[in-house]
C-alpha cells in the first residue's frame, strides 16, 4: 500500500515535468509527511491539454452522503480496480499522475516497534504514481479526491511491503492520461519493473504531525 509520501519538487518544475498548466491553488512544498486527506498534486488531460492541480487524498464515491460516510479509499488495488464500483468508473475515464519524490512503508521489529523507511526511484528522480480521481458533490460544495493506484510489491521493496504504488515511466503518461488510445490496463502490470532504492528513517515520520527534511534522512548505525 502507500499511506505516506514526500513531495519536495517545487510546482513549477512539476508543472515542466509533465507538461502540464499549473492551477492557482496548489499545496505547499516541501512536504516531507504527506498523509490521507490532505491536498495532492494531481495530472490529469483534457482535450490534449495537462493541468496540474489539487485533489484530496482519498477517493470519495458518489454515493457517500459525507467524506467520512465510508472506509478512506487512500489506495486502489490493480488488480480489482474496473471491478470494484467505487472505482470502476473513474479508471475507465478519470485517470490521473500524482507526482511524489518518495514514500514510506514500514516493517517491524521483534519488539513490534514500526520501523519506517523511505523508498525512492533508484536513479533519484521523481515519481509518478499511476492514480483515479473523482468530484464528489454530496454535500454541495465539489470536492475533488484521488486515490493512488497499487501492485504487488517487486525488487527492493518485496523486502519491505508485500504492496507498492503503481509507479509509471514518462513513455507511458501518455496511455495513462488517455492521450494515446486504449490500453492502460497493461501498464499495471509493467509497473512493478521500475527500481527503487529502500532506506531506514528515523520513528519521528511515525507522528503524521511530523513535518522536515530530517523525516527522509538515512538513519546511522546505532542510532533511532
Amino acid at each position: 500500500m502507500c499511506g505516506r509520501f514526500a513531495i519536495t519538487l517545487p510546482p513549477d518544475a512539476m508543472a515542466q515535468l509533465f507538461g502540464a498548466a499549473p492551477a492557482n491553488d496548489l499545496p505547499q512544498v516541501p512536504n516531507y509527511n504527506v498523509c490521507p486527506t490532505d491536498d495532492v498534486f494531481a495530472v490529469t488531460s483534457a482535450e490534449g491539454t495537462r493541468r496540474l492541480s489539487a485533489m484530496r487524498w482519498g477517493f470519495v464515491p458518489h454515493w457517500y452522503k459525507a467524506p467520512s460516510d465510508g472506509p478512506l479509499l487512500i489506495n486502489a488495488r490493480a488488480e480489482t480496480l474496473a471491478e470494484k464500483p467505487a472505482f470502476r468508473a473513474a479508471c475507465r475515464a478519470r485517470r490521473c499522475l500524482i507526482p511524489a519524490s518518495g514514500f514510506y512503508e514500514w516493517t517491524k521489529d521483534a519488539d513490534g516497534r514500526r520501523l519506517p523507511w523511505y523508498i525512492t526511484r533508484a536513479d533519484g528522480a521523481p515519481l509518478a504514481f499511476a492514480g483515479i480521481w473523482q468530484v464528489w458533490e454530496g454535500g454541495g460544495d465539489a470536492l475533488t479526491t484521488c486515490a493512488i493506484v497499487t501492485v504487488p510489491a517487486a525488487g527492493a521493496m518485496t523486502r519491505i511491503h508485500h504492496r507498492m504504488p503503481a509507479t509509471l515511466a514518462e513513455a507511458d503518461w501518455p496511455l495513462w492520461l488517455g492521450e494515446a488510445g486504449k490500453g492502460a490496463a497493461r501498464l499495471l502490470r509493467d509497473a512493478p519493473g521500475m527500481a527503487v532504492s529502500a532506506r531506514r528513517v528515523g520513528r519521528a515520520v511515525n507522528s503524521n504531525r511530523a513535518q522536515g527534511a530530517d523525516l527522509i534522512a538515512p538513519l546511522e548505525d546505532g542510532a533511532e
